[in-house]
């Protein structure tokens, strides 16, 4: 079990994670006023959250259309060969493409989900021969663009 598993939340931990999953910006005087504690054991929590691994990283999500990333797809990949050492390269070329903004090991007909933002078709066609052809462990791969974002990134439900 991992000590994210192991710390307990009380009510006050609970009130933080929901105030800054939804803007991780929010100053601690905002929050120490919200949940009704002290900008100090606001920060004490906030550390605490942070050090145990429940906090994974803080980040702003930017507009992909406004920094010319508009075109997301939705990438089912299918591996060749299941053994672990392959999985693992396929893994670290997923890792190491910064268009995949979200890569998922599943169970089911595909091995990987991929979210992959690029600046149009033509970069994902190029991506297709980087992450899926020269390493030979791809069996297949299985696009979807999308049309509309509904929802994504939301906080999770504390």
């Amino acid at each position: 079990m991992t000590q994210a598993g192991k710390t307990r939340l009380d009510d006050f931990d609970i009130k933080i994670l929901q105030l800054v999953q939804f803007d991780s910006l929010m100053p601690q005087h905002e929050i120490s006023d919200r949940v009704g504690l002290s900008a100090a054991a606001v920060a004490r929590r906030l550390k605490r959250l942070s050090s145990t691994g429940i906090i994974r990283k803080d980040m702003s999500i930017s507009n992909e259309r406004a920094v010319g990333s508009p075109q997301t797809v939705i990438v089912e990949v299918t591996a060749k060969n299941g053994k672990p050492h392959l999985l693992d390269g396929m893994k670290r070329r997923f890792l190491n493409c910064p268009q995949v903004q979200q890569c998922y090991h599943v169970t089911g007909g595909a091995d990987f989900i991929l979210i992959i933002n690029t600046r149009g078709m033509d970069e994902y066609t190029f991506l297709t021969r980087q992450l899926f052809f020269q390493e030979g462990n791809v069996k297949s791969f299985r696009t979807r663009v999308m049309m509309e974002e509904v929802k994504s990134a939301d906080p999770i439900p504390l």
